[in-house]
C-alpha cells in the first residue's frame, strides 16, 4: 500500500513538473532565434516596452530603466519610429507608463515618439492592446531575456509580427534574478492557458489610439 502511494506521488510530481517545465522549454527553443541584442536588431515601426517594478519614490526601477534605455537606442539608431510604453496603472500612486515616459524624456527622446498604454497590466494585456487599441501589427519587443520568449509567444499568437530585443544592460541582484527566472515557469504555463484554452475576459479595451497618430 505504501509503495503504491509513493508511486502515485512520484507520478503526480512528474506530471506537475511537466505542466510547468514543458511550456517553458518549448518557448525557449521556439523563440531563441527571435531574440537579438540591440545592435543586431531588425527594424520595425514600433518598440513595445513592457512595464516592470517602480522604486518606492515612483521612479522607474533598474530593470525598467534598462528596458527604456534599450528602446531609446533602437530609436536613435533608426530601428524604430515610436515607443509604446505599456505598464500597470491600476492604482493612483502606481504609474509605470508615466515613470517610463519621464525616464525616456530625461534621456532626450521627443515626446512625439512616445505612446503610453496605461492598462498593460500583464504581458497578455500589453500584446492585445498593442494590436487592438494602438494599431500595432509589426514590432520589436523590449524586455529582459528571461521574459522575452513568453512575450514573443503571446504577441505572436495574438496576431502581431514580432522580434525580441534583450534589455540586459546591468547585473541584477542574484536573489531577485533567480526569483524572476523561476517565476517564468508558472507564468509561461499560464500564458498557454490564456492563449489556447481560456482567454482572459478582463482586458481593458476601448477606442483606438493609433501609435502613428
Amino acid at each position: 500500500m505504501l509503495r503504491k502511494l509513493w508511486r502515485l506521488l512520484i507520478v503526480a510530481g512528474l506530471i506537475g513538473v511537466s505542466v510547468f517545465a514543458l511550456p517553458r522549454l518549448y518557448t525557449s527553443v521556439r523563440y531563441n532565434t527571435s531574440i537579438h541584442r540591440e545592435q543586431a536588431a531588425p527594424t520595425a515601426p514600433v518598440a513595445i516596452v513592457f512595464g516592470a517594478g517602480l522604486n518606492r519614490n515612483g521612479a522607474a526601477s533598474l530593470v525598467l530603466r534598462d528596458r527604456v534605455d534599450t528602446a531609446a537606442q533602437l530609436y536613435w539608431t533608426g530601428k524604430v519610429k515610436w515607443l509604446l510604453l505599456s505598464g500597470d496603472n491600476r492604482f493612483e500612486n502606481y504609474n509605470e507608463p508615466r515613470a517610463m515616459r519621464d525616464y525616456a524624456l530625461s534621456l532626450g527622446l521627443p515626446e512625439s515618439a512616445l505612446a503610453l498604454d496605461y492598462a498593460g497590466r500583464r504581458t497578455y494585456d500589453t500584446c492585445l492592446r498593442a494590436k487592438e487599441i494602438f494599431g500595432v501589427t509589426d514590432a520589436l519587443l523590449v524586455t529582459q531575456h528571461y521574459h522575452l520568449d513568453r512575450a514573443l509567444l503571446t504577441c505572436e499568437q495574438l496576431g502581431l509580427t514580432v522580434q525580441g530585443v534583450a534589455a540586459d544592460h546591468n547585473p541584477y541582484p542574484r536573489r531577485a534574478f533567480t526569483f524572476w527566472w523561476l517565476r517564468e515557469f508558472p507564468a509561461t504555463a499560464q500564458a498557454f492557458w490564456d492563449l489556447y484554452i481560456a482567454p482572459p475576459t478582463d482586458v481593458v479595451l476601448g477606442e483606438p489610439e493609433p501609435v502613428s497618430r
